[in-house]
C-alpha cells in the first residue's frame, strides 16, 4: 500500500511539472484562416520591412532587465485592395532566427489588422528583438503598415511604448 501511495505521489509531481516552451508559435486561428492557397499574381510588387520589438528592456543598469509583452500589428491601409504577407520571421538580439510566424503567404483584407503577440514570459528575443516581413501588393497600392506596442504592468508600475516598421527596399 505504501508503494502504491508513493507511486501516485511521484506521478502527480511529474505531471505537475512545467515543460520547456516550444520554439514554434502557438497556433493562431486568425492566421491559419488567412492562408492563401491560390497563386500569387506575377504583376504584384514585392518588398520587405523591418520592425524592432522588445522582449525586454534595461532597468536601472545593464544587468537588470524588465520583461515586456509585445503586440505586433500588421495593417492593410487600403480601402479596396487585399495585400499578402509572405513571411514573418522573428529574430533575437544576436540576429538568430527564433521562429517563423508566417510560413506560407496569408492575405489581409482591405482595412484589416492582424496581430502577433509575444508573451511577457517569452524573453528569447531579448533587448534587440526584431521581425523581417516579406510582402506583396498590387502596383499603386499602399504597402503594409507594421507597428509594435510593448507593455508591462508589473506591480503598480505601468510601462508602454511603440515602434514603427521601416521599408527595406
Amino acid at each position: 500500500m505504501k508503494k502504491l501511495s508513493l507511486l501516485i505521489i511521484v506521478i502527480s509531481i511529474l505531471l505537475s511539472c512545467e515543460t520547456k516552451q516550444n520554439n514554434e508559435p502557438k497556433p493562431s486561428s486568425h492566421l491559419e484562416s488567412m492562408k492563401w492557397t491560390g497563386t500569387i499574381n506575377d504583376s504584384l510588387v514585392s518588398g520587405s520591412s523591418y520592425l524592432s520589438v522588445y522582449s525586454q528592456i534595461y532597468s536601472t543598469t545593464e544587468h537588470k532587465t524588465h520583461d515586456l509583452t509585445a503586440t505586433v500589428s500588421i495593417r492593410n491601409t487600403n480601402r479596396t485592395d487585399t495585400i499578402y504577407i509572405n513571411s514573418a520571421d522573428y529574430f533575437n538580439t544576436k540576429g538568430d532566427l527564433i521562429r517563423h510566424y508566417i510560413k506560407q503567404p496569408i492575405f489581409i483584407k482591405p482595412m484589416q489588422t492582424i496581430e502577433i503577440v509575444i508573451d511577457e514570459n517569452d524573453i528569447e528575443g531579448g533587448t534587440g528583438a526584431n521581425f523581417i516581413f516579406d510582402w506583396s501588393v498590387k502596383k499603386l497600392t499602399n504597402e503594409p503598415y507594421f507597428e509594435a506596442v510593448m507593455i508591462s504592468t508589473s506591480g503598480q508600475q505601468g510601462l508602454s511604448f511603440t515602434t514603427k516598421g521601416v521599408d527595406l527596399n
